[in-house]
């Protein structure tokens, strides 16, 4: 077992998502015909726009490069920069799950005509957000839903927010002092909401910790449950080396050293002696704050699931609607079913 695998089984076991008495059924999502145990069930999709899920969009998709080359100036591997502005053009399968789930979970709501609310990162030119570059300016397309998601435009259920700043709820306040995301779960009644979307331990956390504290307070009824869906999130790698090279931009390394050191003192594998991660260690790297923010999430009161299963598709399989003996299976899994025509359209 490599470094990357022995490290990320200590962060595990030391700040755990699941916590005593939960079982495998916990962390599963079911959605029945009536909402979630017969309540209501609002989807939010947190800034899945080209600037950070498009490979070659924009100014922050280079933090995504898995590339161990450093700075990315240099880099002749995996992606194609030359210069700040430009993106890796090799895939990130974080992002494309992230992508890929919310196409199929928004295409359930708006097929039952169930409530969508996507934020939609968007900045003015002369309206900074440090520590972070230029990033999903006005007019660039940076700032628009990625080409699969882009069809909720003119989705009658789907509320679409642009947001000038991390956090959703502050970016949901109008001039007049009200609030678009609290009269939208007002407006329809949503007891619960699930929440995916970038990034899983700033746009997306900082949404779900406001949130939790308005429902704490009573500023956001009828609203009860906020339920983060882990495979439908995903975040970035901003190496201290590239950081260095930015202006005023802060490190986001998605690597414990510390835990890395652990893993080759136990066997694992070599961490070379520059400092860059190895292609096998780069899988680790992507998931530490991931795992991080979601497990803060969970520490402010969202719950964390990590699969998402509808009672409809349930029974077209002769499973049971109950949460205790359902069988997760994945979007993936559909579409095969789908093709093969054992579950319905």
């Amino acid at each position: 077992m490599g470094s990357e695998t022995t490290a990320m089984g200590l962060v595990r076991w030391e700040i755990p998502l699941e916590t005593a008495g939960e079982e495998g059924a916990a962390s599963t999502f079911v959605l029945g015909p009536d909402g979630a145990d017969g309540r209501n069930v609002g989807l939010v999709l947190v800034d899945i726009v080209n600037g950070f899920c498009t490979v070659g969009a924009g100014n922050l998709i280079l933090f995504f490069c898995t590339c161990p080359a450093a700075p990315l100036s240099a880099c002749n591997c995996c992606c194609s920069a030359t210069t700040d502005e430009q993106a890796p053009v090799a895939p990130n399968t974080q992002i494309s799950t992230m992508v890929e789930e919310a196409k199929w979970l928004s295409g359930v709501f708006c097929e039952r005509k169930w409530p969508v609310f996507a934020f939609l990162d968007t900045h003015l030119p002369d309206k900074p957000e440090p520590p972070y570059p230029p990033h999903c300016i006005v007019g660039t397309g940076e700032e628009n839903l990625v080409p699969e998601l882009q069809w909720l435009e003119k989705e009658p259920s789907v509320t679409l927010r642009r947001k000038g700043c991390i956090d959703g709820i502050i970016g949901s306040i109008k001039e007049d002092g009200s609030n678009i995301f609290m009269d939208w779960v007002k407006a329809n009644e949503i007891k619960v909401i699930l929440v995916m979307g970038i990034c899983t331990d700033i746009c997306v956390l900082d949404f779900v910790c406001t949130t939790l504290a308005a429902r704490n307070v009573g500023m956001v009824p009828p609203l009860e449950d906020v339920v983060v869906y882990s495979r439908g999130c995903a975040t970035y790698d901003l190496p201290v080396q590239v950081a260095g090279n930015i202006k005023g931009a802060l490190a986001h390394p998605q690597i414990c050293l510390a835990s890395l050191a652990i893993g080759r003192r136990q066997g694992g594998a070599h961490m070379p002696t520059n400092g860059k991660a190895g292609r096998g260690e780069q899988q680790y790297l992507k998931e530490l704050l991931h795992h991080i923010g979601l497990y803060i999430a969970k520490g402010r009161g969202a719950k964390i699931v990590h699969e998402v299963v509808t009672s409809r598709l349930a029974f077209s399989l002769g499973l049971s609607h109950r949460l205790e003996s359902v069988v997760v299976i994945s979007s993936n899994t559909f579409s095969v079913l789908y093709t093969l025509g054992y579950a319905p359209g």
